[in-house]
């Protein structure tokens, strides 16, 4: 498995957000609730129209079994309110196309790296996937509150430079501590 990066331009960040909304409103909001929540995946595609009616999206980690909750901010709400606003609160947000009258299913993973990656790729952006929307989540949590134990708790972390690592901040935080350093 490739190691994913988080997208650290805010520029890119708002190209990618921008050229998913014109592609298709599911692609979007997938992406959103991805950067917004710092979710995995595996958790994103299980959510049902229901999951995000009230103030907070909360579920049942399928990783670790653990119960998460994150606020649902009002640019993700306003997008959501305008998404959801036909459809049912059993349907999936991101259901697959129903063939043959099976049962209602998510989209799968593989699709979800699909379409993240081919996003990435439009702006010349590599080494990103699904798991870069959790990374980005964090990078920005990072950068906006220096909060590194609310990251590691979002992410059942144990160490800090386990959640500085995985958000892409480790090594220029030790290249920060050295740069006016002087013998």
């Amino acid at each position: 498995m490739k190691f994913v990066q988080p997208i650290r331009d805010p520029v890119k960040l708002n190209e990618i957000k921008e050229y998913l909304k014109e592609q298709n409103p599911k692609n979007y909001i997938l992406f959103l609730i991805g950067i917004s929540t710092g979710y995995r995946i595996s958790d994103i595609l299980r959510l049902k129209v229901k999951d995000v009616k009230e103030t907070h999206i909360t579920i049942r980690q399928k990783k670790t079994g653990k119960v998460k909750m994150v606020l649902i901010c009002k640019s993700l709400r306003r997008e959501l309110d305008l998404y959801i606003s036909n459809m049912s609160d059993a349907d999936y947000l991101f259901p697959s196309r129903n063939r043959n009258g099976r049962k209602p299913s998510p989209i799968t993973r593989n699709i979800a790296y699909k379409i993240i990656r081919n996003a990435a790729a439009e702006f010349g952006l590599k080494d990103v996937g699904t798991h870069s929307m959790r990374k980005t989540f964090g990078f920005k949590i990072y950068l906006k509150m220096k909060d590194i134990a609310l990251l590691m708790d979002h992410f059942n972390h144990d160490e800090e430079k386990v959640t500085l690592r995985y958000i892409g901040l480790f090594q220029e935080t030790q290249d920060d501590a050295l740069e006016d350093f002087e013998l």
